[in-house]
């Protein structure tokens, strides 16, 4: 069975798609054959996708309620690394991916706004009982104060932390209007550096998760 990767997030520029692309070009990248699924009606992933071409992850759109099929299409295609880009304010796609899930990443950036969306987001994992994280997103340069107050408020919500960040990089964003990836287009920035890092996290946990 293929290990899925659920991103979600109730508050639309959280970053998913940006998250989701750029793990699973790394999946791709450690020799994993790799797919997005894309749920999202405004179809983001699949216009990267587009742009990318004929290079692995591959990118295929799927409704929510047809999302158990995708998964089992893209397994009997040999697929090893799947992960499921979500749309914003859509509790129902948001339900069906968690269930699907070995893993959950909430992505969200370190504001009041944002935070607060984690609510709902909270509970469906609750619910579910899926090992989820929230990842800090567009984090500011010198934000310490305001990345410990986000640390602090989705602690409260019962919610772990993962402990690795991203900061607000222009990297991510020039190199997606490519089709491609911070790592693709700047494999020595900061960026890149940090997708590494949360890459390495994310086996680390994936292994205890699978224990």
């Amino acid at each position: 069975m293929p290990t899925v990767i659920a991103i979600v997030s109730q508050k639309g520029g959280s970053g998913k798609t940006t998250l989701a692309v750029n793990l699973a070009t790394r999946a791709a990248q450690a020799k994993h054959e790799s797919c997005v699924i894309d749920t999202d009606p405004q179809a983001t992933a699949a216009a990267w996708g587009d742009w990318r071409g004929d290079f692995l992850p591959v990118v295929v759109t799927a409704p929510p309620a047809r999302l158990g099929r995708t998964i089992e299409s893209a397994t009997n295609n040999g697929v090893e690394f799947i992960v499921i880009d979500t749309p914003p304010h859509a509790d129902a796609a948001a339900r069906e991916a968690i269930k699907a899930a070995d893993l959950v990443l909430i992505p969200t950036k370190p504001r009041a706004f944002d935070l607060h969306a984690l609510e709902p987001i909270a509970d469906l994992v609750g619910f579910a009982k899926k090992p989820a994280f929230v990842v800090l997103n567009s984090v500011p340069s010198g934000a310490t104060l305001l990345t410990e107050e986000a640390r602090v408020a989705a602690t409260e919500m019962g919610l772990d932390v993962c402990p690795v960040m991203l900061g607000d990089r222009a990297a991510f964003h020039r190199s997606s209007a490519k089709g491609e990836t911070a790592s693709e287009t700047a494999p020595d920035s900061k960026a890149a550096h940090e997708i590494e890092t949360l890459w390495k996290w994310l086996r680390k946990t994936l292994k205890k998760a699978k224990k």
